[in-house]
């Protein structure tokens, strides 16, 4: 009788044990609101931050075309990503690329979860990245590309660049497996970016009256608030990374604001003390390289860390673009390679010197967390570098000149291009005053 009355005591215990088991897990909702937030504030980097930043950057004739190309590649992309490319680099698969089991999100309910988060966020939030490193390499080409051309450009290369290379660092793939510190894009944004608008500009040729005449940014207000919303929006692209609301995330924030500080104030004094007047340009532009240069190593280093990053970043990617400019004299129209490619560079191997054990003595100044040994971290964060700048090189001159054929030439004439992309492209005209 004893036995009886228990068994009608721990059955209902042992069913309402099971079913509690077989439900579904739930999303964290604290991290589900941080990311949803977070990947508000990276699209608002592309639009309307990029956009009205490169806008005011180029010269009146030629300000919606830039416009019109950073919402045109947002459409594309997003997309592309939706039909396969978010398949392709966060799919199973192989070292190299993923498969296309989630093609068109198969298979990915309302229920689904990637970590503490619904995969429908965990997609969309990398769908922004997606977005914004091709509207990045538009800098490259600014003012002299056909709208057709660069179109079919960025569509073919988020497939064949992009999306494999998110792969190898964030989905799995070999970079990965090795132990690459890339925290939210050193390699997979800022690297493949710059490293595609510098063989852009080769391509295709400086624009005419290069270097001669000067090509002054035409709004500089424009550009400054376009600026403004990169910097906010970088919170969510840096902090989002975290993929939860937790100390790591607020620590990658902190990092991000030290470092864009440090490198707009380095890049201004460098200005004032060279040129006698500290610009408006020359701040914004080293904020962006601070900004770039932290991103790999902002969820690995401390606020000492991202200060001395920013403080690097602001004088080494003011010296890239000088020596770009005048001595190789490329055309990177928008300064894209000197400022994110060498910004995702050094900050890929800083990335591997800050996370350091053997700095842990200065650990406590927010220096080093005490990770992994220097020397082999920044073996790996090597590779990483060589690799991406390697694959991205190749392939992206091996699309642009396909798309040369397809579309029978890269860039406008020279009488379209004196004209101004705004009427021969889109006959429409940035200003009626």
């Amino acid at each position: 009788m004893k036995n009886r009355h228990l068994s009608l005591i721990t059955l209902p215990l042992l069913f309402l044990a099971a079913s509690a088991s077989a439900a579904p897990a739930a999303p964290d909702s604290g991290s589900t609101a941080w990311i949803l937030t977070a990947t508000a504030l990276v699209l608002f980097m592309t639009l309307p931050g990029l956009a009205l930043f490169y806008g005011g950057l180029v010269r009146t004739k030629n300000v919606l075309s830039v416009l019109m190309q950073c919402f045109a590649i947002a459409g594309v992309v997003s997309l592309l990503w939706l039909v396969a490319g978010y398949s392709l680099a966060f799919g199973e698969g192989n070292a190299w690329i993923g498969d296309l089991g989630k093609v068109l999100m198969a298979g990915v309910g309302r229920e689904s979860l990637s970590g503490r988060i619904p995969e429908s966020l965990f997609m969309i939030f990398q769908m922004t990245f997606a977005i914004i490193t091709p509207a990045l390499v538009i800098g490259g080409f600014a003012e002299r590309m056909k709208f057709s051309a660069m179109l079919l450009f960025s569509a073919l290369w988020l497939l064949l660049v992009y999306v494999p290379v998110a792969h190898w660092v964030w989905g799995g793939g070999w970079l990965g497996g090795m132990g690459l510190y890339d925290f939210a894009g050193g390699v997979v944004v800022h690297i493949t970016a710059g490293v595609a608008s510098l063989v852009a500009a080769l391509v295709l040729g400086p624009r005419r009256g290069f270097p001669e005449a000067p090509m002054m940014p035409h709004n500089m207000t424009m550009t400054v608030a376009g600026a403004g919303m990169l910097w906010v929006g970088w919170f969510g692209f840096n902090g989002g990374s975290a993929l939860a609301a937790d100390g790591n995330a607020a620590m990658a924030v902190l990092a991000t604001h030290i470092a864009a500080s440090a490198g707009a104030m380095t890049w201004m004094t460098i200005e004032w003390v060279r040129f006698g007047k500290p610009s408006v340009l020359g701040v914004v532009t080293g904020m962006v390289a601070g900004l770039g240069t932290i991103t790999p190593a902002s969820g690995y280093v401390g606020p000492g860390g991202a200060l001395i990053i920013g403080l690097l970043a602001g004088a080494v990617c003011f010296s890239a673009t000088l020596y770009l400019k005048r001595v190789l004299k490329i055309d990177d129209s928008l300064d894209v390679f000197p400022v994110h490619g060498v910004g995702g560079m050094l900050g890929t191997l800083m990335a591997g010197v800050f996370s350091a054990t053997s700095l842990g003595v200065f650990s406590g100044y927010g220096f080093a967390d005490g990770i992994h040994s220097m020397g082999g971290q920044l073996g790996v964060q090597f590779i990483g570098v060589v690799s991406a700048v390697a694959f991205t090189a190749v392939v992206t001159w091996v699309i642009l000149k396909v798309v040369a054929v397809v579309t029978g030439g890269l860039r406008v004439d020279a009488e379209q291009e004196q004209e101004g992309l705004d009427i021969v492209l889109h006959d429409e005209r940035g200003y009626d005053l």
